[in-house]
């Protein structure tokens, strides 16, 4: 097992310090510590989303969506500003730990599929998001993700699958295709607070055939970024966070600037099949939850089902177009490779 050098540690607990010297500040000024009474819930419910957050692809609002909205009843819009928000900080710090340790990441994925999420955040913001009914968006958000599931662990049967640590050939088509799924994602996350870590996610395991071990931390830094752009398009361009997210923000920073970090860490020494097994319990748990909270209607489980099923044909055509590219360049290198000795030979 490799450790970091001593300097990058010393840069990360400086950053962490200083965000936690922010966060006093402003309490001590606000004398804010009464909110702990009436929201400690949340903190507790980061605890464990902001270790989640960092140590799988899915952001710290894929935890604390469903639990808001299906477990304490809050608002969706507000479910989502709040993941927002604390992504915002949790997974920057844990961006920040990712560059400092030398975690390995997609840097193609991040900036072409950065682009993407930006694009894909401020159009989901502004015309997606304020027409979807609370209920259909809990629904959405689980039923989604759970068919992600039902990929990744489809293609996980094959343990010993090909994989790379990084996309090869990266040209303009592929470029294209990380775009479209960041605008995708990005309006995904308009409406959950998170999304385009996982359609990221999946594109990179599931099309371009990159580990998991690099695509979550790749992943990591996405949303951490589009979180940003979320949190700045509310905040300064609607000027619409209600109170009650900035209250719930406010007592969860202190924990998400050390959960999320701390579950980057933790997984960058474990395999990718430990990596896809957490992925799958904790999107099992959380449909199920959404079955039993949320009031059924025919018109939602119809609108659940479609998609699931989009879901599924959606990431299974990735699955498959994966499959065919992986052969494809299995093929072309065998074939260069046997030009290349043949050439030697007449040589």
């Amino acid at each position: 097992m490799t450790h970091p050098p001593p300097a990058s540690r010393r840069y990360f607990f400086l950053v962490l310090a200083v965000v936690w010297i922010g966060w006093l500040a402003i309490m001590l000024h606000d004398q804010a510590w009464g909110l702990f009474r009436d929201n400690w819930f949340m903190t507790a419910t980061m605890c464990v989303g902001s270790f989640i957050a960092g140590a799988t692809s899915e952001g710290g609002g894929a935890v604390a969506f469903p639990v808001m909205t299906l477990l304490f009843g809050i608002e969706p819009s507000v479910a989502r500003d709040f993941s927002l928000m604390i992504q915002s900080v949790g997974m920057t710090a844990a961006s920040v730990l990712i560059f400092c340790f030398g975690i390995k990441v997609e840097w193609q994925a991040i900036l072409f599929a950065g682009i993407g999420g930006t694009l894909g955040m401020i159009l989901g913001l502004s015309f997606v998001a304020p027409h979807c009914a609370p209920s259909f968006v809990k629904m959405f958000f689980t039923s989604l993700w759970l068919s992600f599931a039902v990929a990744l662990y489809l293609i996980n049967r094959n343990r010993k699958r090909n994989t790379s640590s990084l996309i090869q050939q990266c040209a303009g088509r592929e470029r294209l295709l990380l775009i479209a799924i960041g605008v995708m994602g990005g309006v995904v996350s308009s409406m959950t607070g998170s999304g385009l870590d996982i359609m990221t996610f999946t594109l990179l395991t599931l099309f371009f055939r990159v580990s998991e071990k690099v695509a979550t931390p790749t992943s990591v830094v996405l949303m951490g970024g589009n979180a940003v752009v979320g949190f700045a398009w509310r905040g300064v361009v609607q000027q619409q966070l209600p109170i009650e997210a900035w209250n719930f923000w406010y007592v969860c920073i202190p924990v998400v600037v050390v959960g999320a970090p701390l579950g980057a860490y933790f997984i960058r020494q474990r395999t990718r099949q430990f990596v896809a097994r957490l992925l799958y319990a904790s999107i099992a748990v959380q449909f199920v939850a959404a079955l039993v909270i949320v009031p059924q209607t025919a018109s939602l489980v119809v609108a659940s089902c479609l998609t699931f099923v989009f879901g599924i044909c959606l990431f299974g055509s990735m699955a498959l177009a994966g499959g065919k590219r992986l052969h494809h360049e299995t093929v072309t290198s065998e074939s260069l490779a046997g030009i290349g000795n043949a050439l030697e030979t007449n040589s």
